[in-house]
């Protein structure tokens, strides 16, 4: 696994492309899309790390952003041209506090709908391809959980811009955050900066640029990726061949919460050799990983 900080004006498909040249493999693939505008952490796994992505994507996530009040742009962000400015009396009268108040109306358990210039697919197409065709395309509100929105600083010019900290669950647009909170207030918003800073237990003050990066160095193990998200069963010698064979162990210890729930497997070594599950003693393999994912 790598983790990259990723500059502004550049896709989560651009990094991906230049870790293959840098890596020498095809096999990259990144957890979680970050807008060309935002940049930040991006968590990318290289040949059989790739297979813990999936466990990856659904981490919750944390964001520095600057919402401008007073203005709107079709894609909620600075990625398109203003088309809406507010009143300018009626910007004059939104307070620090009206917008802390707005603000606690998305925080927690919110129903948000995503912006239409989105990755989300639509019968099969993105929804950005389908606006930028000129379809009006519709989004179904999803269920998002704002654990923190934070107002770090606030200055007033032309427009009222607002730096924000955000903590949030997979799935939630900071872009329709902005523009939900815009909208509470009466004057419009959007997304003019964005940096991802955490997914899950990983910060951006751990990843390197893509000019820092040094594949051979920055390359972090499976088994220390696994560590940090999942509970460790430590193998033996033979557990790790046995397992790595697809077959079930026994071992002792306490019944887990929710037995279903992946478990890092690891070889005396240091080595993942899976994830497994573990039901009234028995461990099962949920996946394996290969010796030479690690790329050691």
């Amino acid at each position: 696994m790598l983790l990259v900080d990723k500059a502004g004006a550049m896709t989560s498909h651009d990094v991906v492309s230049r870790v293959r040249k840098l890596a020498g493999t095809r096999r990259v693939g990144h957890a979680g899309t970050l807008d060309p505008l935002a940049t930040g952490l991006l968590l990318l796994g290289v040949n059989g790390a790739t297979r813990l992505l999936t466990y990856l994507v659904g981490l919750d996530k944390e964001y520095r952003a600057t919402i401008r009040l007073g203005a709107s742009t079709p894609t909620d962000d600075s990625d398109s041209p203003v088309d809406v400015v507010a009143d300018p009396k009626r910007l004059a009268d939104v307070t620090l506090d009206a917008v802390v108040g707005a603000i606690r109306g998305l925080t927690g358990e919110i129903s948000q709908v995503p912006s239409a210039v989105s990755a989300i697919k639509v019968d099969g197409r993105r929804s950005y391809e389908r606006v930028r065709a000129g379809e009006d395309v519709q989004l179904a509100a999803r269920n998002v959980t704002i654990s923190a929105f934070d107002v770090l600083d606030a200055r007033r010019r032309e427009f009222f811009d607002i730096d924000a900290r955000i903590a949030c669950s997979t799935g939630t647009y900071v872009r329709a955050l902005a523009r939900d909170l815009g909208s509470a207030l009466g004057v419009g918003g959007h997304v003019i900066a964005l940096r991802r800073t955490r997914v899950g237990p990983f910060d951006v003050a751990d990843a390197k640029t893509l000019e820092e990066i040094s594949v051979e160095r920055d390359l972090a193990a499976p088994a220390d990726i696994a560590r940090e998200l999942f509970p460790v069963l430590e193998l033996t010698e033979q557990q790790s061949i046995d397992l790595g064979h697809g077959k079930k162990l026994t071992v002792l210890g306490p019944e887990r919460a929710d037995p279903a729930a992946p478990i890092a497997a690891i070889d005396p070594g240091g080595r993942l050799v899976g994830l497994v599950s573990i039901a009234d003693g028995t461990v099962s393999p949920i996946i394996n990983f290969p010796p030479d994912s690690e790329l050691q």
